[in-house]
């Protein structure tokens, strides 16, 4: 467990490298103590249990619908009876875990801090962000580098517009807390957008997309 973010309301604490899939998982604790926001629960949430102590848990948010972010469900529910929530646009949920809806711009708090939700769809049709402070917790939407996997040449596109409208407009210092792997900024996010928005792409573009590597379909 490590530090990803702190400010006078809130610490976020990153469990990284879970599982098979080297997922994160995040929680976030108000600073004066209280209910903790489990967002994600990947393989490998033991760690995320070990990590809450004898913190009482008030939700957990899993960004999007892929089975790598969920396989830790069964685990975290044995722990905690917290109600869960994922985007209210999203698909492919198993409706007995009886997740609950978060709309784009829906807002929650954690202790004296307001997380604002927003609807960032490409690499599901219901991915969800979740801004905090100077933090964005970004699931499988936006990683150093580019942008998470995308389906069909359509949802590259949709993604890239959730980044670019929804993302980039946040301030440059504000860090991306990905669903895998390490941290970035927004500030250094743009600036390897900006190389590959100064490129022709294929038409058919989509998968693994790196902005600063030429691309091909």
């Amino acid at each position: 467990m490590a530090e990803a973010y702190r400010d006078e309301h809130v610490t976020i604490e990153v469990l990284s490298d879970l599982g098979s899939y080297g997922n994160n998982a995040y929680l976030l604790r108000p600073a004066d103590g209280g209910a903790v926001t489990i967002v994600d629960v990947p393989e490998g949430s033991e760690a995320v249990i070990a990590a809450l102590g004898d913190a009482p848990v008030e939700r957990i948010v899993v960004t999007h619908s892929h089975f790598d972010h969920w396989n830790g469900f069964d685990l975290v529910r044995g722990h905690t009876d917290a109600p869960v929530f994922a985007g209210a646009e999203e698909t492919n949920l198993e409706e007995s875990r009886n997740v609950q809806p978060l709309a784009h711009d829906a807002t929650f708090a954690v202790g004296g801090a307001t997380v604002r939700v927003i609807h960032t769809p490409g690499h599901t049709p219901g991915s969800i962000s979740l801004h905090v402070g100077d933090a964005v917790l970004t699931g499988d939407t936006l990683f150093p580098g580019g942008p998470g996997r995308s389906g069909s040449p359509e949802a590259l596109q949709q993604e890239i517009e959730s980044i670019t409208r929804r993302l980039y407009p946040l301030g440059d210092e504000t860090a991306v807390l990905p669903g895998h792997g390490d941290p970035t900024t927004i500030g250094a996010s743009k600036a390897e957008y900006e190389v590959f928005a100064s490129r022709e792409h294929p038409a058919d573009l989509q998968g693994d997309v790196l902005w600063t590597e030429a691309q091909s379909a």
